[in-house]
């Protein structure tokens, strides 16, 4: 039997590869200088560094005029919070190609075109908040006055779009009905679009598409829109997108997920990217966790067991929330 210094003290092998290291305060003098440590850092940070270089290098093709078509997927907490601004920016900029997001991903965007959410607290008495009128989204507040000012733009849009089904002979599909609700804030309203995910997706053409679009306060007004009128001629198409969404996926050179989030938006981006046998990279930022078997939490390996990520992909996931790491590796790789 060893003895218990041999066992503690147990001789290892040689290996290679980058040492851990954090910065050096008094060497450093930027976010930037900073940013460049984070792969050596170990942990989650590792995880930060390494989708920098993921985006940095399908960035790179792009500059070099090679086709990687970029996926971006979210939630609508992401909207609800001050990441939609960073979004509505890469939107201007051309920085994606597709999004995928859900409904209140749509609706928030153009609400806080209207009026801006508040910053609120985790700790309060959402019974009092219900009797004030305070819709709660974690620590952000959306007074109800937000979703009142928003029916008097949606009950002329819809009556908009019923006219143009009309014309056309038939229903709009849901990437359209965005593209056309882009359009609108054009038309209607000021200097606060400029930092709107619509409305730069309709100046650049960049289609947004939203699976499940009632899910969330366009569908309460479309009730109402339907109730009041006795419509039912108003139809949102959604089948012709999934054709238009996986073909977008099939017809790229190479194509790159970069997912805020879990839900459907992630289902979307990877399943079109099955038809293609995988996406060719990968970013993943959750906080939700595999152990129950959701597709949120189900990290990039699982994707390949799928077929959705391919098996030689470059992937990473960053098990963190997105509000705070998603600034850092935007800034990071464009600025």
């Amino acid at each position: 039997m060893p003895k218990p210094k041999e066992i503690v003290l147990k001789k290892s092998e040689e290996i290679e590869g980058t040492p851990i290291e954090g910065p050096w305060l008094d060497d450093i003098h930027s976010l930037e200088e900073v940013l460049d440590y984070y792969e050596r850092i170990g942990f989650q940070a590792t995880h930060l560094g390494k989708a920098i270089e993921i985006w940095r290098k399908v960035e790179e093709k792009r500059a070099e005029g090679e086709e990687v078509r970029i996926f971006l997927g979210y939630t609508s907490n992401i909207i609800s919070s001050g990441l939609r601004e960073i979004i509505a920016w890469l939107v201007k900029e051309g920085k994606v190609d597709v999004i995928v997001t859900t409904a209140g991903g749509v609706e928030e965007d153009f609400i806080k075109a209207l009026k801006p959410f508040i910053l609120g607290d985790w700790h309060v008495d959402d019974s009092l908040l219900r009797e004030k009128g305070i819709n709660r989204i974690g620590n952000i507040f959306v007074p109800n006055d937000r979703y009142i000012e928003f029916e008097k733009y949606m009950i002329p849009f819809f009556e908009r779009i019923l006219e143009m089904e009309k014309e056309a002979g038939r229903p709009l599909t849901a990437s359209e009905f965005i593209y056309e609700l882009g359009r609108y804030m054009d038309e209607k309203l000021g200097k606060e679009k400029e930092k709107s995910v619509i409305y730069w997706a309709y100046k650049r053409n960049i289609p947004i598409f939203c699976p499940a679009i009632t899910d969330g306060s366009i569908g309460d007004m479309l009730y109402f829109f339907k109730e009041e009128r006795g419509d039912r001629e108003l139809i949102i198409d959604i089948a012709n997108d999934i054709v238009k969404l996986n073909n977008l996926a099939v017809t790229a050179k190479e194509t790159a997920s970069i997912i805020l989030g879990g839900s459907l938006p992630k289902h979307a981006i990877i399943n079109a990217n099955l038809f293609r046998g995988g996406t060719d990279y990968a970013i993943y930022i959750t906080t939700a966790v595999p152990w129950d078997g959701s597709l949120s939490g189900a990290p990039p390996s699982e994707g390949v067991s799928w077929g959705k990520i391919k098996a030689k992909a470059d992937y990473v996931e960053i098990w963190a929330d997105a509000t705070l790491v998603f600034p850092l590796l935007v800034w990071k790789v464009f600025k």
